[in-house]
């Protein structure tokens, strides 16, 4: 019957496309419960979007210093509402692209609101009217409201924004990331609440674009879950380029204008008031579990996430989740994996449990940010002996005729036995790099096997190279 399933989706993100795709290859009937957009959040509103947006002011940026490439280049400038639109078609592409794999491979698509009430069943109501309504090519026809049974559910709905008290985003001068992607015009200055990945790759952009910024982190340092050292030295570029950085501070109070915003910020030692046109929340995200009778089944959950068990089970036999709605890292790369680990779990195959200290996490702002693996304090602070191998960017031939000299490599190895603990990188497409050592590390690769490595010359990659013979008193070009 059409509405029996071997496995139903709950969320077309990167992590639920993904596990129908390869529950699909690997015998499932399986079908795919989606409420807005096919490619989810990242796709539309968050990794790809984005990008498109900091490719653009990256090559503004270029534009305006063509002098010091030879070149020559007269009143630069841009059109506000091309850059956003290029962005938006980049996606809609993308989401094409995905209705058509789930078409490829034989993924039912069912357009609606989801909910449990039982183990083994999933209800299906129809879209609210403010949901985008779906664009792509759907399998099999159109498929919504109505009863559909499986004998395993995996959800995989995601998350969205946090919003903090007193501080909500109204869609006009107190911004999430949606408006941030899609501005009616750009504003003349910004303040940006929260230092993550979110945060800075917007204050990044906005301010390459012209705007004056101001970010405001709670903890000491901004990048938080970066390696010290690295987002030290980002500090100083992004304040370098002029965006203006406050760390050990909270907004306590915003006062809306008519077209303004005002914030009071406490650092601890006093109060200041900052007034910018606009305001982006960016304070982290909160997994999308309510409406799905998630408690009712007695689901466990923790901090707003769903409790699993590294293979996507929950404690409820039958249900499953994987992404951000699964807990952090949120990131969709981790999603898709752990996507896939669930879907090979169900079939019974020997897939290994997720293991989060292998993940790579990547900033795309000007500097690019880019790690894998233990920190330097979180290597100590493990009881780790531990060897650090250093390269900047500036001993390397191809970052200086790139004409981007500022950057850093870092590198964390055991002293004992020689393991690579950690890596972190800042600099021209370090998030490009990273995987090298992504790779290495799922390996278990040795310094002496990296330090036997050839790495073509001239190449970035060469830093990573050296930072390894700088941790084992070997480095040459410094």
């Amino acid at each position: 019957m059409a509405d029996q399933y071997d496995i139903i989706v709950i969320g077309g993100g990167p992590g639920g496309y993904v596990a129908a795709i390869r529950a699909a290859q690997l015998g499932f009937n399986t079908a795919v419960v989606e409420r807005e957009h096919l490619g989810g959040i990242c796709l539309n509103w968050g990794c790809i979007p984005t990008k498109a947006l900091l490719r653009s002011a990256e090559i503004y940026h270029y534009m305006q210093h063509a002098g010091e490439y030879g070149l020559s280049a007269e009143k630069v400038g841009f059109d506000p509402a091309a850059v956003v639109k290029r962005s938006r078609n980049v996606s809609g592409r993308l989401n094409g692209g995905v209705g058509m794999l789930l078409k490829k491979n034989k993924v039912d698509v069912i357009w609606g609101e989801a909910t449990i009430p039982k183990v083994g069943e999933v209800v299906v109501s129809a879209m609210k009217k403010s949901a985008v309504q779906p664009q792509n090519p759907i399998p099999k026809g159109v498929l919504g409201e109505g009863t559909y049974q499986a004998k395993n559910i995996i959800v995989a709905t995601g998350a969205r924004p946090r919003a903090l008290p007193g501080i909500e985003p109204d869609g006009k001068l107190i911004w999430t990331y949606f408006e941030a992607m899609n501005p009616p015009a750009m504003p003349k200055s910004l303040l940006v609440m929260g230092s993550g990945a979110i945060g800075i790759e917007f204050a990044s952009f906005y301010r390459t674009m012209g705007a004056e910024v101001t970010v405001v982190e709670v903890l000491p340092q901004i990048l938080p879950v970066e390696d010290a050292e690295i987002a030290a030295h980002a500090r100083k570029r992004f304040e370098k380029q002029g965006i203006k950085i406050l760390t050990g501070a909270k907004v306590t109070k915003v006062e809306k204008g008519a077209d303004s915003i005002t914030a009071t910020i406490d650092d601890g030692k006093g109060t200041q008031t900052i007034t910018a046109e606009r305001l982006i929340s960016a304070v982290g995200v909160v997994g999308n579990v309510e409406n799905l009778g998630l408690e009712k089944l007695g689901v466990k959950m923790d901090r707003g996430t769903v409790v699993t068990d590294g293979l996507g089970r929950t404690n409820v036999p039958g249900i499953w989740a994987i992404g951000d709605v699964a807990g952090p890292p949120m990131l969709a790369h981790k999603a898709e994996h752990e996507g896939v680990i669930c879907v090979e779990t169900i079939k019974g195959l020997h897939a290994h449990a997720m293991d989060k200290g292998k993940i790579p996490g990547c900033t795309y702002c000007n500097p690019q940010v880019a790690s894998v693996g233990l920190t330097e304090a979180k290597a100590k602070e493990q009881g780790f002996d531990v060897k650090i191998g250093r390269f900047p960017f500036v001993g390397n031939g191809k970052a200086i005729a790139l004409g981007e000299p500022e950057g850093l490599v870092k590198t964390i190895f055991d002293k004992k036995t020689g393991q690579l603990l950690g890596a972190h990188m800042v600099g021209a497409e370090v998030t490009e790099l990273i995987q090298g050592f992504v790779i290495a590390m799922n390996l278990e690769t040795t310094e002496e096997e990296l330090i036997h490595a050839v790495f073509p010359h001239p190449t970035l990659s060469e830093t990573m190279h050296e930072s390894v013979l700088d941790a084992y008193d070997r480095v040459i070009h410094m």
